[in-house]
């Protein structure tokens, strides 16, 4: 059975809501990298990305973060390099922040390169971290049992994400 928690229409709110907290964040960037972890995070990376470009007239790179999520100590790669990033502000955006597992191998990658700014977004935070990682921007706050998931799915007209 899916418990719907978010509509189409609310990840569309909550997705400008994020855009305009980044930009406010990045306002004084020429550039900023949206680093979406593979899959649903980059696929919210560039809904976001699409919503700063109607706001703002920041500079907005998209970056791929491929993580091995059931073998998080793999490599980390990107689709872009990492003189690429270097010296400029970075957010990286996943879907949802279960036990930190992901985003905290993602941060770390991107730690070994300086950033001038370096933040975190998720549409949701479910509240089970293993890691200290928080997210900086979040689109809902949910509570749930360790032995419930939060699936978010992206189509082109009808985006949602359910409890199951």
């Amino acid at each position: 059975m899916e418990n719907i928690i978010l509509t189409h229409k609310e990840i569309t709110h909550k997705t400008k809501r994020i855009a305009y907290q980044i930009y406010e964040t990045f306002v004084n960037e020429e550039e900023v990298i949206l680093a979406g972890i593979a899959n649903n995070g980059y696929i919210f990376a560039q809904k976001v990305a699409a919503e700063l470009a109607l706001i703002s007239d920041l500079k907005v790179t998209l970056c791929e973060v491929k993580i091995n999520k059931q073998n998080p100590q793999d490599v980390v790669t990107t689709s872009l390099s990492s003189e690429y990033y270097q010296n400029k502000a970075l957010i990286l955006i996943d879907d949802v922040l279960s036990s930190g597992t992901t985003l905290i191998y993602g941060v770390k990658h991107f730690l070994e390169v300086p950033l001038s700014k370096f933040k975190t977004a998720v549409l949701v935070d479910r509240n089970h971290k293993k890691y200290p990682v928080k997210a900086d921007f979040k689109g809902l706050s949910l509570s749930t049992s360790l032995q419930e998931h939060i699936q978010v799915v992206f189509e082109e007209n009808n985006s949602y994400a359910y409890l199951s």
